[in-house]
């Protein structure tokens, strides 16, 4: 997602949050490298897959704890389970969440299925 948005917005300022997931023990913190202005910033958070909610909550309360207001973030993901929405919104109310598609559910081990479908326009001209 990274390359992709570096391609169309040239220049931008992007900062790094990487959390490791540890089982049903919640998850650690291991790297971060954000703008130093990003507190004044709207911040796109990208992240591919929302499933549970619980990986989503743990980048956006740092960027909560710098001093980024809740209604200045924007989660994208490419597809997402309604129960990491339901589980992030009620946390969040006032943060955005954009996805390209609503997974139907989880399975077993709170992982997204995904199920997507691809559109294809053929030119035989």
């Amino acid at each position: 997602m990274e390359n992709a948005l570096r391609a169309c917005c040239k220049g931008i300022k992007i900062g790094k949050i990487l959390i490791h997931g540890e089982g049903n023990n919640g998850r650690q913190l291991i790297y971060e490298k954000l703008p130093a202005d990003i507190s004044s910033r709207q911040v796109s958070l990208l992240d591919p897959v929302l499933a549970s909610g619980n990986s989503a909550v743990k980048p956006i309360s740092l960027l909560l704890n710098k001093g980024v207001p809740e209604c200045n973030i924007i989660f994208l993901n490419l597809i997402a389970a309604p129960q990491g929405i339901h589980v992030v919104c009620k946390k969040l109310p006032k943060l955005k969440i954009v996805t390209s598609d609503i997974d139907e559910m989880l399975d077993k081990d709170a992982r997204v299925i995904p199920k997507l479908k691809l559109y294809m326009n053929y030119n035989l001209s």
